[in-house]
């Protein structure tokens, strides 16, 4: 019998996946399926980066590059850092990453283990707590909830820090319920972290351009007191509709960068090429359409949450960021997994349920409104009628 290493039996996954390819195979035996269930927009990649790509690859851009990046995607990273937040960061503090996943791997890796202490939101992105799992340190969930909008409280946070502590992950604008955290409270969380000059902070701000209500993204790069202890994740995924691209990119500090550095040497050499070239269109060329995907998702967002408050028993706050509802469900009677996993097999909607995001999301379902207007109205039309016609299982 072959033996593997205990931290495969601690590691989860992304459900997300798992309800997409569901959905895949019930739509592929001819089921209408229309999936709010997947983070990812439904635009196309813009052309000019369409055509970067195409271009890097004519133009002979196959092979390796280095394994933090090509030097001008990384000046271009830096350059688009201090446009929109006066950030000054170094292109020697930029490495470009395949998607965001690698740069919360790495970190998770970098202080996790036996003994330790590293908090995440809850709920919040799945692999946050599998990664913290894995490592064998214990994961410390720091309460998102709905009567704060979904944003964290900084108080309630700095409470949960002891000297075990290694890490703590925010995310603003939030995965999987749309909180953007105010930037009082991301100063009253700073000044507390004075008090824990020891521990790491990874800021996950890959929903950065996607604020709405005249919300300003609050950016913790403009905070030098933790500048080295700060690791930014951000990448061009949501933003420039490139989700399967795998094109991230992340900010580290002082000699986490050479770790990883040697990470990615060792896990994935460095990223392919053409993505680069592309990836440095996206940053120089035109941003017309950030703006206008941004201003659909704007109505979308309003249109769901409309639709989802007019459902029987259930309600859902305007969500200020990214491009999810996070709808409250527990006046329906159905535990959140169960609703979904019946609306997905009778209703054809793909939706992810609360406990998918953590132990607090349960009486909650995450919808993605990453739609069309059309699905999204006929995805709530089927919600309505399933809700006046099933009794909770």
């Amino acid at each position: 019998m072959l033996r593997t290493v205990a931290n495969f039996d601690r590691i989860g996954e992304e459900n997300a996946f798992a309800v997409l390819a569901r959905a895949n195979a019930l739509a592929a035996q001819g089921r209408d399926i229309i999936n709010l269930g997947i983070g990812q927009p439904d635009f196309k990649t813009p052309v000019h980066i369409q055509e970067a790509a195409i271009k890097a690859i004519r133009d002979g851009h196959h092979g390796y590059t280095a394994a933090n990046g090509i030097p001008q995607l990384r000046e271009a990273v830096a350059a688009d850092l201090a446009k929109r937040f006066q950030a000054s960061v170094s292109p020697d503090e930029v490495m470009i990453m395949p998607g965001g996943k690698p740069t919360m791997f790495m970190s998770i890796l970098m202080f996790g283990e036996p003994g330790a202490e590293i908090m995440y939101p809850d709920p919040g992105f799945p692999i946050y707590r599998s990664m913290i799992e894995y490592t064998g340190a214990k994961p410390v969930p720091i309460p998102i909830r709905e009567e704060n909008g979904f944003a964290f409280s900084a108080d309630e946070t700095l409470k949960l820090i002891t000297p075990a502590t290694r890490l703590i992950i925010i995310n603003s604008p939030a995965n999987p319920t749309g909180g953007v955290t105010p930037k009082a409270e991301v100063d009253t969380f700073v000044a507390g972290l004075e008090k824990w000059p020891d521990v790491a902070v990874m800021s996950d701000e890959i929903y950065d351009q996607l604020v709405y209500d005249g919300e300003t993204h609050v950016c913790l790069l403009n905070y030098p007191s933790i500048r080295d202890r700060l690791i930014l994740l951000n990448g061009w995924s949501k933003t420039y509709a490139m989700t399967g691209w795998r094109l991230g990119y992340a900010i580290w500090p002082g000699k986490l960068y050479d770790y990883a550095r040697k990470l990615a040497v060792n896990l994935h050499s460095c990223v392919n090429a053409p993505t680069q070239f592309a990836g440095l269109a996206a940053l120089q060329g035109p941003q017309d359409a950030v703006h206008h995907m941004a201003a659909e998702f704007d109505k979308r967002r309003r249109m769901v949450v409309d639709g989802l408050n007019k459902l029987p028993g259930v309600s859902c706050i305007m969500p200020k960021g990214a491009f999810y509802a996070f709808p409250n469900v527990k006046r329906t009677g159905w535990k959140a997994k169960a609703l979904a996993s019946s609306l997905l097999d009778d209703s054809g909607v793909a939706l992810i349920g609360g406990p998918d995001f953590g132990i607090l999301g349960e009486g909650y379902v995450r919808v993605s409104y990453a739609n069309s207007t059309e699905n999204i109205l006929k995805a709530l039309d089927r919600m309505g009628e399933f809700l006046s016609s099933r009794k909770a299982a």
